[in-house]
């Protein structure tokens, strides 16, 4: 007998990122051994005190280093690469309903 799947989205779901990314993934293991923490103290005075909130300084090399090494030129599909891929999202440090900058 044949059977048929129904795909019918689930109003609340119980999702981990981090039990989705394989501990021998690329961008795991980088973001495990990247401290970036000092990119704040850095750029902090380029930064005004008011206003809209910018891009994270971390966010924004991590996504560089990215774009590097997918070799992606393009901010418009770096964004939309990364918001398909788990590990990437994973690595930004963002949850899959969060959009990215």
């Amino acid at each position: 007998m044949q059977g048929v799947k129904i795909y019918q989205e689930k109003l609340f779901s119980n999702f981990q990122l981090s039990d989705r990314v394989s501990k021998e993934n690329f961008y795991r293991q980088l973001k495990s051994v990247l401290q970036l923490d000092f990119l704040y103290t850095k750029t902090a005075r380029y930064y005004g005190t008011s206003g809209q909130k910018s891009v994270d300084p971390v966010v924004f090399f991590k996504l560089c280093l990215v774009g590097y090494l997918e070799n992606i030129i393009s901010d418009r599909k770096l964004i939309a690469h990364c918001s398909m891929r788990l590990d990437l999202l994973y690595f930004l440090d963002y949850n899959i309903d969060e959009p990215l900058p």
